[in-house]
């Protein structure tokens, strides 16, 4: 599925109403690979959205930064602006975010072979946090690495312990992983975006990880949001 051709149903990025958005969010949620179907990867990418919750205009910043793997080394990045179709509404994030994600990743010169998306991928009421929404509209490889749970809870108590995991349970199916990337730190919430497993996902995180809380794509890309969203709002003269 090319993003530069309008090949996507408009209700996948733009529904009408929320009953829409649902509908639209289960066809996609069907949609998601959960198992690994691709390539080599010689280039990582990171993905995350920067806002101000009292810009009036609804402004969302989208950057998209490529890694070389295995270095981790910056080679391109990428970001974008637009108007927020949908109001913040938890569970429907990606239709607030995925459009300015596009945009974004239409820019690149050179794709990445896998994402790491700041969000949740099948850890979500419907299957379908913003890391498989934007990995099926893309068609690209895509983990979840979320901050903060949206659905189910740990197994067990996780341990302190840097490495530390436990099943991320809901409703008596296993929809990710609880990680604990860093000592003191709040853990994050894997799970698989679009075509790539659990186990996968779950080490992809690990070979990421450079002694922050966040593996290295999702760290720079949200650096890299933040960036694009400061540009934007001084062009338009909006104060932080």
């Amino acid at each position: 599925m090319d993003p530069a051709k309008p090949d996507i149903p408009p209700e996948w990025l733009d529904p009408p109403d929320l009953a829409a958005a649902r509908t639209a969010q289960v066809a996609l949620a069907a949609r998601v690979v959960r198992a690994d179907a691709h390539g080599p990867v010689r280039l990582i990418g990171g993905v995350d959205i920067s806002n101000n919750r009292f810009d009036p205009e609804g402004r969302v910043y989208a950057a998209v930064v490529v890694l070389e793997w295995p270095g981790l080394r910056v080679v391109e990045t990428a970001g974008a602006e637009a108007r927020a179709a949908m109001p913040y509404i938890p569970g429907f994030l990606g239709f607030r975010e995925v459009p300015a994600l596009r945009a974004a990743w239409a820019k690149l010169a050179v794709k990445p072979d896998l994402v790491l998306v700041d969000g949740h991928g099948i850890a979500h009421p419907r299957g379908l946090g913003i890391a498989a929404h934007l990995g099926v509209v893309l068609d690209v490889p895509s983990i979840g690495v979320a901050k903060s749970p949206l659905v189910g809870r740990p197994e067990a108590a996780l341990g302190e312990e840097p490495g530390a995991t436990q099943p991320l349970l809901w409703k008596g199916e296993r929809l990710g992983t609880v990680l604990r990337s860093k000592r003191r730190s709040n853990p994050l919430w894997i799970s698989v975006g679009h075509r790539v497993s659990l186990d996968s996902a779950v080490a992809w995180v690990r070979r990421c990880d450079t002694g922050y809380r966040l593996p290295e794509p999702t760290r720079q890309a949200h650096l890299a949001a933040n960036l694009v969203r400061r540009a934007g709002m001084a062009a338009a003269g909006t104060p932080e």
